[in-house]
């Protein structure tokens, strides 16, 4: 079996979040959503569904083929299975609470290296995995990406780079990675990319999307808690 020497959209994003040393996420909650997202966009690129212009960015299927990822095929499988169509929004949120998520990501990124699996600790007494870097270059070459795309004013950004712009920007992955000054400098180029103008028309409309899937996912929690407050 040949070994997959590129990452998908959930493996980037999942490197970006989380902690080279510990092992551990440092977005929070966020990270799921970002993962969430970056599935639904990875099943776009690779051309396995579609996410309708309208208003309600309804998801449908048009590759059902496996495409050998655990947690991809997964999340694909349950679009397959849907009785009824259901919006971008829904679909990032069902996938950023797949059960065991962060150890479905990080399984493949363990098997070829790129991270460790070990056991922790919390407070001395629990017990959890973490997962440290064992080979830096992987992400490295994801933020040599991400920082040739925002700090040049270059035109040569691939739809998946784009799409992972879009997807830490959304879910406040960027500030982790590069400085928050540095950033509100490029604001106008990152909006450029965010709405699709470095990039095609497809790609613009596949950034929108996802863009306004992850937004509306990220905000779900905190709606669902205001819900719950004014109820009582």
């Amino acid at each position: 079996m040949s070994v997959r020497n590129e990452l998908y959209l959930p493996e980037e994003i999942f490197l970006l979040a989380s902690n080279d040393e510990k092992g551990t996420i440092k977005l929070g909650s966020y990270w799921a959503t970002a993962v969430g997202g970056a599935i639904l966009a990875e099943l776009l690129l690779r051309g396995r569904v579609v996410i309708a212009a309208d208003k309600k960015k309804q998801v449908s299927v048009t590759n059902g083929v496996p495409l050998g990822e655990p947690v991809l095929d997964e999340c694909l499988a349950l679009v397959v299975a849907a009785k009824k169509l259901k919006s971008a929004p829904d679909w990032v949120h069902k996938f950023a609470g797949l059960k065991k998520l962060k150890q479905q990501v990080a399984g493949g990124l363990v098997a070829r290296g790129i991270l460790c699996e070990e056991e922790g600790r919390v407070l001395r007494f629990f017990k959890r995995t973490v997962y440290p870097e064992h080979d830096s270059r992987p992400e490295r070459e994801v933020v040599q990406r991400l920082r040739s795309a925002i700090f040049t004013d270059t035109r040569d950004v691939t739809p998946r780079t784009t799409l992972l712009v879009a997807l830490a920007q959304e879910t406040y992955l960027l500030q982790e990675v590069f400085d928050q000054k540095k950033l509100k400098e490029r604001r106008r180029r990152i909006e450029e990319l965010t709405t699709g103008q470095v990039a095609g028309l497809a790609t613009k409309e596949a950034v929108q999307a996802v863009q306004a899937a992850a937004a509306m996912a990220a905000i779900m929690p905190a709606i669902m808690v205001a819900a719950t407050s004014t109820s009582h």
